[in-house]
Order: C-alpha cells, then sequence, then structure tokens
C-alpha cells in the first residue's frame, strides 16, 4: 500500500492482512532481542502538530524495532512556530530523504492533503487529522478485540474477523476520530456497533453511519456488549457548554463502578472495557473500571506497537507496492516475516 490515511479506505481483505502482519509482529516484542532488519536504511518521520505521549512513542518504538532511522518533529520549537506552512515542513523532509511520515495535525484533513501533493514521495500515515480519523488506533483497538474475540472461541486468531462481536462506543463521539475510524473498520470487519452519547456529543449526519445510536448506556448494556470503548471527554476542543456539569456527564455516560458491578449482574463475564487513552478518571470511566480485570488499556498500548510496525512493514518493504491482491484500498497480501523472525 502507499498510503494509511483512513479505514473507510481498507477493504475486509486489507484490514486483516495488517491484523494479521500485526501478529507477527507481536511475536517479536516477545523475543530477547526486540528487533528485525526489515527497514534498515530506511528513515520514518513523526511529525505531530499536536501533543502526544502513546501515539508518537509507539510509532518510535515500531520503527526502531523494524531498525529504521527515526527523526522526531514538533511543531512547538520548530520553524511552524515562527509562520512555516506544512508545504515548505514537508518539503524540508523531503530534502532529508523521509521514507515514510507519520502525521499528526489538528486540521481535519491534512495527512491526505500531503498524501496528494507532490510537496513529499514519501509514504503517510495518518497519526490523527483533527476531529476526523486515527486509523492505527482502530486497527489497534480492532487487534484487541480479535484477539479477545477469538480467544472466547478457541479458535486462531490469524485470518479471524469480528463477526457477531457487539460493540459499544461511549462518550464525546463528536469530537472523537477515534470513533469514527472504529465505526467503519469495525463495520468492515463483521461487529456490530453502537455509538452511545448525548445528542450534543454526537456528529451531524450520523444517521448515515454504519451503526447504531442511543443516548442511554444502561439501556446499551441491558441489550448485551462483548466490548465497551469509552472515549475522552475532550475539553481542550469544546468551545460551548456541551452538557450541563461534569458530575451528570458521569452519571449518565461515564462507566461508572456501578455500570462495573451491573457486568457482573447480568451474566456478562466475558465483556471487556477499552479506551484510547489518555483517560480522565472519575469523568468518563472510573478508577475502579480501568484498573479492573476487564480493562485491556495496557494491552492496547502494548498492541499498538505491534499494530504500528505491521503498517509501516507493509508501507516500506521492497515488495508491497505491488497491486492488492483483493479489491478495495490496494493493500498486498501480508508477506510473511517468520524467516526475519
Amino acid at each position: 500500500m502507499k498510503h494509511l490515511l483512513s479505514t473507510q479506505d481498507l477493504s475486509l481483505g486489507d484490514a486483516i492482512s495488517i491484523l494479521d502482519t500485526a501478529e507477527e509482529m507481536a511475536a517479536v516484542g516477545e523475543r530477547e532481542v526486540k528487533k528485525l532488519p526489515a527497514l534498515r536504511g530506511r528513515t520514518v518521520v513523526n511529525l505531530f502538530f499536536e501533543d502526544s505521549t502513546r501515539t508518537r512513542i509507539s510509532f518510535e518504538a515500531a520503527a526502531k524495532r523494524l531498525s529504521a532511522d527515526v527523526i522526531n518533529f514538533a511543531a512547538k520549537g520548530s520553524s511552524v512556530s515562527k509562520g512555516e506552512s506544512l508545504k515548505d515542513t514537508a518539503q524540508t523532509l523531503s530534502a532529508m530523504g523521509a521514507d515514510a511520515v507519520v502525521i499528526r495535525h489538528w486540521a481535519s484533513g491534512a495527512p491526505h492533503r500531503l498524501a496528494s501533493t507532490d510537496w513529499i514521495d514519501a509514504a503517510v500515515i495518518n497519526a490523527g487529522d483533527g476531529t476526523h480519523e486515527h486509523p492505527t488506533q482502530a486497527l489497534l483497538d480492532a487487534f484487541t478485540m480479535r484477539r479477545h474475540w477469538t480467544q472466547l472461541a478457541g479458535i486462531e486468531s490469524q485470518g479471524a474477523d469480528l463477526t457477531g462481536m457487539r460493540v459499544a462506543i461511549a462518550g464525546d463521539v463528536l469530537h472523537s476520530r477515534v470513533a469514527r475510524s472504529n465505526v467503519w473498520l469495525l463495520r468492515t470487519l463483521g461487529a456490530d456497533v453502537t455509538l452511545v452519547a448525548p445528542p450534543t456529543l454526537l456528529p451531524i449526519g450520523v444517521e448515515q453511519w454504519p451503526c447504531k445510536v442511543s443516548y442511554d448506556l444502561d439501556e446499551t448494556i441491558a441489550t448485551g456488549v462483548d466490548a465497551v470503548m469509552m472515549l475522552r471527554v475532550q475539553g481542550e476542543r469544546m468551545n460551548d457548554s456541551f452538557f450541563p456539569s461534569t458530575r451528570e456527564y458521569s452519571r449518565r455516560w461515564g462507566f461508572d463502578d456501578s455500570r462495573l458491578r451491573s457486568l457482573d449482574t447480568l451474566g456478562m463475564k466475558d465483556t471487556i472495557i477499552m479506551h484510547p487513552g489518555p483517560m480522565n478518571r472519575g469523568l468518563e470511566i472510573s478508577a475502579a473500571a480501568a484498573d479492573s480485570p476487564r480493562s485491556t488499556v495496557l494491552a492496547q498500548v502494548r498492541n499498538g506497537v505491534s499494530v504500528r510496525m505491521a503498517a509501516l512493514y507493509l508501507l516500506l518493504s521492497g515488495d508491497t507496492r505491488e497491486p492488492a491482491a483483493t479489491p478495495g484500498a490496494g493493500v498486498a497480501a501480508a508477506p510473511s516475516t517468520k524467516e526475519s523472525i
């Protein structure tokens, strides 16, 4: 594949190819020497115009485990603060020989703009653009769910999808790029997705998304869910009052201790609790829920490195610019890394 910009572009074959490659990459993380020579001599630039901890470090770890050279670029303290444009920054990186650019930007569509111009001849990975998409976060979420789902079914993860899995995504959907990417990817993988939020935190046109919509978290849980993903309340993106108070939000749409107990009461012993991070403990999720055995928060962080290794490998390894074997966005079947592993 040439770029990874959106989960909406991924076919079922594309998605499973990335997830299967990530399974092989995960095996590298379990070895004493957590490194492959696959991208030796390649340069990956982390181009971040927004603050980030998990995503930036995860991409850096992924690139280094594949033996790539890594350049970290932060807008703060760079020429961007002096007024340098995205075009000038991209052309500077191109002159330095960047092979892949991992970009996080406050403006929705910035990665697509970078990928569609001749400013830079490099693979572009969207690490989050405005309130639009965050494809690698959705892929690591799907990877985490697939491992859980296949373990329950007693089958191998390789080649599996999420058919029949019921997923609730609750919280600040309006400002969440994670929610958008997850809805499209999870539906492609066969999951049944329900968005849960107050009406003020749902985007215009959500009824056209391939999912159900609910305003009642308790009702959604009672109908049966296999995974509950809580979204962070993004106060930094809010310029108005979207709910009466944090106390009311937590009571009606937060995953608190009582909702954690209700999973046991309802007999949902295998339901997992997810969060893309960072968490506002006590607001959208309680400390007890975040730290419970049901929580996959740390597993998501760990799986993020494997998924991002897979994305970089498929983008930059020599034979992945071949036409895709399955119809869709153009992801070639994952070459086996077992010989290197």
